[in-house]
């Protein structure tokens, strides 16, 4: 089948790289989605994995829409009795961009309409009671060109089980995830969030270490269809809880802090819930404090933006109060993402690499410090080394 992984603007290198491991078959980026061939086993390895993708999807076809009517009969034209039995549920949701067919409500419909007199000719049938499991299609229409697809995994792939605690304005998961795979953080060094609100970076670099499936507590969509084989699920989950080592094997050295202190509770119970709470040391702790006897390790952090005005002072002075901590660890790498666009100017050193990635639909900017200049190759991010002999008040 033909597959596609939905990912947020900027990551898509990151999800490139997990199909690839995964062994899918002809992965292509393309922006906000990877392009990949598979079959079921593909579809349940691919949503039992992924940590940074969004959602995964079966594409069941492509066709220039320059009219209803084109919508109609390429949409009617599509097998889809090989996916969808009688009783079927199939939502239909939609998008469109930069096309003659804008009207997303009336291609919403069109496209329920085609699909319901395909099935009517294939199942001998007037009227579906849509009271089976469900396969949740979506119409995207980009430049008058349709693409039809179906979910496979149901909520979003960020749901990982554990976070049912979360601070205001935490980051997604699969972000979190993304932020330590640009960071080029491995298992064996030591990593530090001083601003980790509900926790999602340190438990996500948790569960990377000790190797837990980030879809291994949550359940998948395309597991209920009648198509699948349940033996399929059953193997990807068995073989993910095999791979799982325990907090000695996996040795991490994490260490997660806040000045909140409820957010912190929440951070620990987020962790309990993930099955890493052995493996994150947590403090009440303001950053300025944050020190390690470590050597080599990361920074990763998401701290507050000061999007409201009455933040932006605040967010100013942290900047710079960053800046001097983060010189204290002097063999350290650190990777901050903020939507602040003056960031570096009050934290006081260009970045070596910047990289523009979403946090939800706010544009934002990764930050990154390498300590060691090999860490930084092979990222095609931009950057350039120089450090703000003053910083303007």
């Amino acid at each position: 089948m033909k597959l596609i992984a939905s990912t947020a603007f900027g990551i898509e290198s990151c999800v490139s790289f997990e199909l690839k491991k995964l062994g899918a078959q002809e992965v292509e980026a393309r922006n906000g989605r990877i392009d990949f061939k598979g079959d079921f086993e593909t579809i349940a390895k691919a949503n039992m994995h992924l940590r940074c993708a969004e959602r995964v999807f079966i594409n069941m076809g492509e066709f220039k829409a320059l009219t209803f009517e084109d919508l109609f009969q390429g949409t009617k034209a599509i097998e889809w009795e090989k996916l969808l039995p009688e009783d079927a549920c199939f939502p239909v949701s939609g998008k469109s961009v930069k096309s003659v067919l804008h009207s997303v409500p009336d291609c919403q419909a069109i496209v329920k309409k085609a699909i319901v007199e395909r099935l009517k000719g294939v199942y001998k049938k007037e009227w579906f009671e849509e009271t089976g499991p469900k396969y949740k299609i979506e119409i995207s229409i980009l430049n008058d060109v349709a693409l039809l697809t179906v979910d496979t995994s149901g909520a979003g792939l960020h749901k990982r089980g554990y976070r049912e605690l979360a601070v205001k304005a935490p980051i997604k998961e699969t972000l979190a995830c993304a932020m330590l795979d640009l960071s080029r953080w491995k298992p064996d060094r030591p990593l530090l969030d001083p601003f980790c609100g509900s926790g999602t970076i340190a438990i996500e670099a948790a569960m990377i270490g000790k190797h837990i499936a980030p879809g291994l507590k949550r359940e998948f969509d395309f597991e209920k269809w009648p198509c699948c084989d349940k033996n399929i699920m059953k193997k990807v989950r068995q073989e993910a809880e095999a791979q799982v080592l325990s907090d000695e094997e996996a040795g991490l050295r994490i260490f997660a802090s806040d000045i909140d202190y409820f957010a912190l509770k929440q951070a620990k119970k987020n962790a309990e819930l993930a099955g890493v709470g052995g493996c994150i040391h947590f403090q009440k702790l303001d950053y300025s404090k944050a020190g390690s006897k470590y050597q080599k390790g990361f920074i990763v952090t998401n701290p507050p933006y000061g999007e409201r005005l009455e933040d932006e002072n605040y967010a100013i002075e942290l900047y710079k109060g960053m800046g001097k901590t983060f010189k204290t660890f002097d063999d350290w790498s650190y990777f901050v993402i903020t939507s602040n666009k003056f960031f570096e100017k009050y934290f006081g050193r260009y970045a070596d690499k910047r990289r523009k990635l979403y946090n939800g639909r706010l544009e934002c900017c990764l930050y990154q410090y390498f300590k060691n200049p090999e860490e930084s190759k092979n990222d095609n991010s931009t950057g350039k080394k120089k450090i703000y002999k003053k910083v303007n008040k």
